[in-house]
């Protein structure tokens, strides 16, 4: 999908509807501009950009502390 908006003069842009609702972005939503290495700009929800980058942060935590399932998880979480 391309969707093509115009900057206005104080640099702001409105986000399409199709894309707002993909992103799940509602008012007063923060949105995130990453710059990729091969130079394009990627916009995200910034909460769930910042959900995603604490769940990879974690990855592979709970089998290193031999946690076999959701509900070991979550025990361990109330301790």
């Amino acid at each position: 999908m391309v969707e093509v908006t115009k900057v206005s003069s104080k640099g702001q842009v409105t986000i399409p509807l199709e894309l707002r609702r993909y992103l799940k972005l509602t008012e007063g939503s923060k949105v995130a501009f990453v710059l990729e290495d091969d130079g394009r700009v990627v916009i995200a929800n910034s909460s769930m950009l910042a959900l995603k980058e604490v769940q990879s942060a974690f990855a592979g935590e709970a089998e290193r502390l031999g946690l076999r399932d959701e509900s070991e998880v979550a025990a361990f979480l109330k301790k």
